[in-house]
Protein backbone atom coordinates (compact mmCIF):
# COMPACT_ATOMS: atom_id res chain seq x y z
CA UNK A 1 0.00 0.00 0.00
CA UNK A 2 1.21 3.80 -1.36
CA UNK A 3 1.63 5.98 2.08
CA UNK A 4 0.93 9.65 1.17
CA UNK A 5 2.07 12.32 4.10
CA UNK A 6 0.11 14.47 6.30
CA UNK A 7 0.23 17.34 4.51
CA UNK A 8 -0.84 15.60 1.19
CA UNK A 9 -4.15 14.06 2.98
CA UNK A 10 -4.77 17.68 4.63
CA UNK A 11 -5.33 18.98 1.05
CA UNK A 12 -8.31 17.03 0.71
CA UNK A 13 -11.57 19.48 1.36
CA UNK A 14 -14.19 16.68 2.32
CA UNK A 15 -17.87 18.09 3.15
CA UNK A 16 -20.71 16.79 4.16
CA UNK A 17 -23.21 17.16 1.17
CA UNK A 18 -27.10 17.10 1.20
CA UNK A 19 -28.74 15.63 -2.16
CA UNK A 20 -31.14 17.98 -3.00
CA UNK A 21 -32.25 16.32 -6.74
CA UNK A 22 -30.95 12.99 -8.37
CA UNK A 23 -31.84 11.41 -11.68
CA UNK A 24 -30.03 8.90 -13.85
CA UNK A 25 -27.61 10.26 -16.81
CA UNK A 26 -29.56 9.04 -19.83
CA UNK A 27 -27.67 6.27 -21.81
CA UNK A 28 -25.85 5.02 -19.03
CA UNK A 29 -26.20 2.01 -16.84
CA UNK A 30 -23.80 3.24 -14.00
CA UNK A 31 -24.21 7.29 -13.68
CA UNK A 32 -26.06 9.29 -11.32
CA UNK A 33 -26.23 13.36 -11.65
CA UNK A 34 -26.75 14.93 -8.43
CA UNK A 35 -27.13 17.92 -7.09
CA UNK A 36 -25.94 18.48 -3.79
CA UNK A 37 -26.15 21.18 -0.92
CA UNK A 38 -22.89 22.51 0.13
CA UNK A 39 -24.29 25.48 2.12
CA UNK A 40 -24.05 29.16 1.62
CA UNK A 41 -20.23 29.05 1.69
CA UNK A 42 -20.17 26.53 -1.45
CA UNK A 43 -23.61 26.64 -2.61
CA UNK A 44 -25.15 23.76 -4.74
CA UNK A 45 -22.83 21.50 -6.96
CA UNK A 46 -23.45 18.90 -9.35
CA UNK A 47 -21.75 15.66 -8.96
CA UNK A 48 -22.20 12.91 -10.94
CA UNK A 49 -21.33 9.15 -9.43
CA UNK A 50 -20.78 5.09 -10.59
CA UNK A 51 -23.21 3.70 -8.20
CA UNK A 52 -26.89 3.37 -10.65
CA UNK A 53 -25.78 -0.34 -10.19
CA UNK A 54 -26.72 -0.35 -6.34
CA UNK A 55 -28.46 2.34 -5.73
CA UNK A 56 -31.75 4.14 -7.31
CA UNK A 57 -31.31 8.28 -7.48
CA UNK A 58 -35.04 8.31 -5.40
CA UNK A 59 -33.00 6.44 -2.86
CA UNK A 60 -30.16 9.83 -2.64
CA UNK A 61 -32.55 12.83 -2.09
CA UNK A 62 -32.59 14.11 1.29
CA UNK A 63 -29.84 12.27 2.70
CA UNK A 64 -26.44 13.51 3.75
CA UNK A 65 -23.08 11.94 2.29
CA UNK A 66 -19.21 12.97 2.49
CA UNK A 67 -18.09 14.68 -0.73
CA UNK A 68 -14.81 15.67 -1.92
CA UNK A 69 -15.35 19.43 -3.18
CA UNK A 70 -11.51 20.30 -4.31
CA UNK A 71 -11.06 17.99 -7.18
CA UNK A 72 -10.74 19.47 -10.06
CA UNK A 73 -13.80 19.50 -12.20
CA UNK A 74 -14.54 16.30 -14.61
CA UNK A 75 -16.79 15.79 -17.43
CA UNK A 76 -18.57 12.64 -17.48
CA UNK A 77 -21.07 11.54 -20.53
CA UNK A 78 -21.43 15.64 -21.04
CA UNK A 79 -21.70 16.43 -17.60
CA UNK A 80 -19.46 18.37 -15.36
CA UNK A 81 -18.92 16.78 -11.78
CA UNK A 82 -17.68 19.31 -9.53
CA UNK A 83 -16.55 16.59 -6.53
CA UNK A 84 -16.56 13.22 -5.21
CA UNK A 85 -18.91 10.85 -3.56
CA UNK A 86 -16.80 9.33 -0.54
CA UNK A 87 -18.66 5.62 -0.50
CA UNK A 88 -16.96 1.99 0.59
CA UNK A 89 -17.57 -1.36 -1.65
CA UNK A 90 -17.56 -5.05 -1.06
CA UNK A 91 -18.58 -8.13 -2.89
CA UNK A 92 -22.09 -7.19 -2.76
CA UNK A 93 -21.56 -3.31 -4.10
CA UNK A 94 -21.62 -0.02 -2.69
CA UNK A 95 -21.75 1.08 0.47
CA UNK A 96 -23.04 4.87 1.12
CA UNK A 97 -21.33 6.46 4.25
CA UNK A 98 -23.89 8.60 6.33
CA UNK A 99 -23.72 10.63 9.08
CA UNK A 100 -24.67 9.22 12.31
CA UNK A 101 -27.05 12.50 12.99
CA UNK A 102 -27.76 15.65 10.02
CA UNK A 103 -25.43 18.21 10.09
CA UNK A 104 -25.34 21.59 8.34
CA UNK A 105 -24.48 21.19 4.65
CA UNK A 106 -21.09 21.69 3.96
CA UNK A 107 -19.92 20.93 7.30
CA UNK A 108 -16.05 19.87 6.88
CA UNK A 109 -14.66 16.44 7.64
CA UNK A 110 -11.97 16.81 10.19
Amino acid sequence: MDQISYDDFAKLDIRIGTVIVAELIPETDKLIKCTVDFGSELGTRTIVSGIAQWKKPEELVGKQFPYIVNLASRVLRGVESQGMLLAASDESGVVLLVPEQNVPPGTKLK
